[in-house]
């Protein structure tokens, strides 16, 4: 990694997607079935077989492109998408982002934006060739992103709190309730006269 002109590290761009997947020219590709290899040993899915394997439906998938939370590794020339294994793994994150931390599609965006700079700066740091001051300043800016994100992880933790202190709440005096009802009335003042 060099620096660039006026003494600023050089940005790291993000990955490109994968080269779309090609099919022969008189045998169009199916959507459900398993395209051509899109590097050695990778088979690309269409996007029944790739909803399928993630566990989501074919429109969660077309949302989550259309949100920028997943891009398919390739395409075929009649337009269909192709998902490979990393991208059937991105879809595992973003489910696990709703499903564990209750994060909305909007914030599950800003996540993952923020773990794949991360990605990108410590492929810089270990394959690049960074200055010291390079290195403070990836460094500098991983620090700030997982501040970021730990951020985010506890605004959820303390809204999650305050509602199960609620519900403790309301426990609390529903079984307060219940063992009032169960008294009978003349016994609750004592002796009946």
């Amino acid at each position: 990694m060099s620096a660039a002109a006026g003494g600023e590290p050089a940005r790291v761009e993000p990955d490109q997607p994968a080269e779309s997947a090609r099919a022969e020219p008189d045998q169009p590709a199916q959507p459900d079935q398993p395209a051509e290899p899109a590097g050695p040993g990778e088979i690309l899915l269409g996007i029944g077989a790739a909803a399928a394997s993630a566990g989501v439906s074919e429109r969660a998938l077309r949302y989550y492109q259309q949100m920028g939370l997943l891009t398919p590794s390739g395409c075929t020339p009649g337009g269909l998408r192709r998902y490979s294994e990393q991208d059937l793994a991105r879809v595992g994150r973003i489910r696990q982002l709703q499903t564990l931390l209750g994060l909305t599609l909007d914030e599950i965006a800003g996540v993952l934006r923020t773990e794949d700079r991360m990605a990108q700066i410590k492929h810089a740091y270990h394959h690049g060739s960074p200055t010291d001051a390079e290195r403070r300043e990836l460094l500098s800016e991983s620090l700030a992103l997982q501040e970021s994100l730990r951020a985010t992880v506890e605004a959820k933790r303390v809204a999650i709190e305050g509602f199960l202190a609620d519900l403790d709440q309301r426990i609390k005096r529903t079984a307060e309730l219940l063992a009032e009802a169960a008294v009978p009335v003349g016994h609750l003042g004592g002796t009946a006269g």
